[in-house]
């Protein structure tokens, strides 16, 4: 009888560590990045940072985040919605980058491996299929319904073993440009299929995308409480912030917390994200 082979075991939860990384200006998302940092934009009610760190958490024993562009605003956010279960590493004169910022957070994780993924992506997906196998010491990438890797490939999440990120320093650096080309070149890069939707939202119209899949997911328009909807109005496939109020009809759009949609206006594919900020249709 052959012997059954024996599944690797997985690394435990408190040999690892979960990094959000939060620190980009958002520039593309322009001009919702004026009112908010990308992280705290909201896809289905929730701003992008708490949907990343619900799906890394169940992977790992301690969370953090790192901040730039409104990272006093960010980092108030995390202290309101998760107490002192978040560490954050604020980069005040310059973002640091995807390495960079990893790197500042070298004495924190202290030994341990990380799960990395971007504050500014959405997937309704768990992660686990990220570790599945792991055994602790390889780099590991989740790319989107891909087999393959390169700089255009859409990253899901990313495994750092502590022998890689103790070499990482603060300066302003990538992942791609001194980790992962470097492991794929030498053989040592594993990648992983991520099956699901998984949408960058770095722009106004992936944006919109990606709470249209909210609303599909949900099936049906999403509205927070304490939003206010006029008796005739219409509200279909959207998502509705906290405190809004809307006396006009609103289609496959978005209207962030306390803003107003007026009567006789109609939002079509579009974002109503302040008093002057309306983008779309998209």
């Amino acid at each position: 009888m052959e012997p059954v082979a024996t599944p690797a075991p997985r690394i435990s939860r408190d040999d690892l560590v979960g990094v959000v990384l939060a620190a980009g200006t958002g520039t593309r998302l322009d001009p919702l990045t004026q009112l908010l940092p990308k992280a705290l934009c909201p896809v289905g009610n929730r701003a992008l940072v708490d949907l990343a760190l619900d799906r890394i958490g169940p992977l790992v024993g301690s969370l953090a985040v790192n901040a730039h562009h409104h990272g006093e605003r960010l980092r108030s956010h995390l202290r309101e919605h998760w107490s002192e279960t978040v560490t954050v590493s604020l980069e005040p004169d310059e973002p640091l980058g995807t390495a960079g910022g990893i790197g500042r957070l070298r004495s924190w994780i202290d030994g341990r491996s990380v799960v990395v993924v971007n504050a500014d992506s959405w997937t309704p997906t768990p992660l686990d299929a990220l570790l599945e196998g792991w055994d602790g010491h390889t780099v590991r990438v989740m790319v989107n319904r891909e087999s393959t890797f390169g700089p255009s490939s859409k990253v899901v999440a990313s495994t750092l073993p502590w022998r890689i990120i103790e070499r990482l320093d603060d300066s302003p650096t990538g992942l791609y440009e001194v980790v992962w080309r470097e492991e794929f070149v030498h053989g040592d890069l594993e990648v992983v299929s991520h099956e699901g939707v998984f949408i960058d939202c770095g722009t106004p119209l992936d944006y919109l995308r990606a709470n249209l899949e909210a609303v599909a997911l949900a099936g049906g328009s999403l509205v927070a409480e304490g939003a206010q909807i006029d008796a005739s109005a219409t509200v279909a496939s959207s998502i509705i912030g906290a405190g809004a109020r809307v006396f006009g009809d609103v289609e496959a759009s978005v209207v962030w917390p306390g803003q107003v949609v007026e009567p006789r206006e109609r939002l079509i594919r579009s974002i109503r994200a302040g008093t002057s900020v309306t983008v779309g249709p998209l």
